[in-house]
């Protein structure tokens, strides 16, 4: 498996056509029963509408649901991945088969709910630590099969992508370090095994296991639930040693204090898996 993943925007077309493909199978089976009263040449047009302020994410997985029913379908999108919408405001219009249009409406619509929604509580994390030095940073909290796309979505809100799985970063976490044998062995052999990694990290809980890290020479460290106080003794004993990072129960509240003790990246598993779903509807034009 690859290492990374270049969010270009061919590679995102390609994994949106695989998620449409295995979403629309999931949904359709061996076809859909109510879309086959419609007559098969019909053509019609649609608008989908946001019933609330959003910032837009998942248009390639939108495109790739109709086009897949219906390979001439045509979308023109008002509002693009990134840009902020309004409640009631169209978001885009598709014109196509009226089967294909009926049969991806559910499957076009889950995408862009979630994605959006991802985007959208990025966003608002991201404007609150405006100024500041510190990133707003996914985690591999995500629904299953769905890990791209959501971290997809996390970066069109303006946030900062985590290690993609287990496979291309170490995290070294207090389970790893008891069973390795302290902070300066697994940091050790982190070094020796791990060149290839796109980064190694180490979590710690204490100051101690902080000032320890350092001096095993760790360069990302991740503060474990931490109190405002001690985040800040722990950004002094850094000094800039290390990359540090805040993990553990963040909510708005009290987020831009955290991000004023001067860390550099604050992680956040709600962004991807406590999140509600946007709220779109699509209106066929007969």
């Amino acid at each position: 498996m690859k290492k990374s993943f270049d969010f270009s925007a061919q590679a995102v077309a390609q994994l949106a056509g695989a998620d449409a493909a295995r979403a629309l199978a999931e949904d359709m089976g061996g076809g859909d029963l109510t879309a086959a009263l419609i007559e098969p040449t019909r053509q019609s047009r649609a608008r989908v509408l946001a019933r609330e302020d959003a910032v837009i994410c998942g248009a390639a997985w939108v495109d790739a649901a109709f086009k897949q029913l219906d390979p001439a379908a045509e979308l023109l999108w008002h509002v693009k991945d990134g840009e902020h919408c309004e409640a009631n405001q169209v978001v885009f219009e598709v014109r196509a088969k009226a089967k294909a249009l009926l049969s991806a409406e559910r499957t076009a619509l889950n995408f862009l709910q979630l994605l959006s929604a991802v985007a959208s509580k990025t966003a608002a994390y991201v404007a609150i630590v405006s100024g500041t030095d510190a990133k707003i940073v996914d985690t591999r909290k995500t629904l299953p099969g769905l890990r791209l796309a959501q971290k997809y979505a996390v970066r069109t809100g303006g946030g900062v992508n985590h290690r993609l799985g287990l496979y291309d970063a170490v995290l070294i976490k207090e389970n790893h370090i008891a069973a390795a044998g302290g902070i300066a062995q697994v940091l050790q052999r982190a070094a020796q095994m791990a060149a290839g990694a796109d980064f190694v990290e180490i979590e710690v809980e204490t100051l101690t296991q902080l000032a320890e890290a350092l001096d095993a020479g760790a360069r990302m460290v991740l503060l474990d639930n931490m109190d405002l106080a001690t985040l800040q003794q722990a950004v002094r004993i850094n000094h800039g040693r290390a990359i540090l990072e805040i993990s553990g129960n963040v909510t708005l509240d009290g987020l831009r204090a955290l991000a004023e003790t001067g860390v550099h990246r604050i992680s956040i598993g709600a962004l991807t898996k406590d999140v509600r779903a946007t709220d779109f509807s699509m209106r066929l034009d007969a």
